[in-house]
């Protein structure tokens, strides 16, 4: 196959070469969704709003995101396969597009559960961070699979990430929030 006239596919049909294709906008996508929905809960904590206006950012954050990380995956295809003389159609790009996207609103959404879920009341906090912790975790540990690295380093990596991304937002949350306030 000539293939600067197709587009690349996976090697097989096979759930593993399909998975191993799409890794990447996988892993991506899920882990921007896990960490930018986190760290707007957390900011959202930290500044001490309700949890409707959480709600709010949060599925925001999901809708407007995830279109960016689609549309970033989708030029950024295009844009390589220009730089290198070749093409990849509209079918490639939209495809790991949309395997990014997918990623990151499913799995970006963790964050938000327990406060859709009715009976967490002043707790969702705590159960949304080992939600995401947790996600984050197993989605590092999955990197593993490609990486032919240890899951365990992989998993803690991607939590590393996260924790401190999420720490950041808190923090700035708190010490802006009284700015703001009346």
């Amino acid at each position: 196959m000539n293939e600067s006239v197709h587009p690349h596919e996976p090697d097989s049909p096979r759930t593993r070469d399909v998975l191993r294709h799409y890794i990447g906008d996988v892993v991506y996508g899920a882990n921007d969704g896990i960490v930018t929905t986190f760290t707007v809960v957390s900011g959202v904590a930290g500044a001490g709003l309700s949890p409707q206006v959480l709600l709010i950012l949060g599925l925001v954050n999901i809708a407007a995101d995830g279109f960016s990380m689609w549309a970033s995956s989708f030029l950024a295809i295009r844009s390589t396969a220009a730089a290198e003389g070749r093409s990849r159609g509209i079918r490639e790009p939209l495809a790991h597009g949309l395997a990014t996207f997918l990623a990151f609103a499913l799995l970006g959404s963790i964050p938000l559960l327990s406060f859709l879920v009715p009976g967490f009341e002043g707790r969702a906090s705590l159960v949304s961070a080992c939600l995401s912790g947790a996600a984050l975790f197993a989605i590092g540990a999955i990197r593993s699979l490609v990486m032919k690295r240890i899951w365990l380093r992989c998993g803690g990596e991607m939590l590393l990430v996260g924790g401190i991304a999420a720490a950041a937002a808190y923090g700035i949350g708190a010490l802006v929030a009284p700015v703001f306030k009346p």
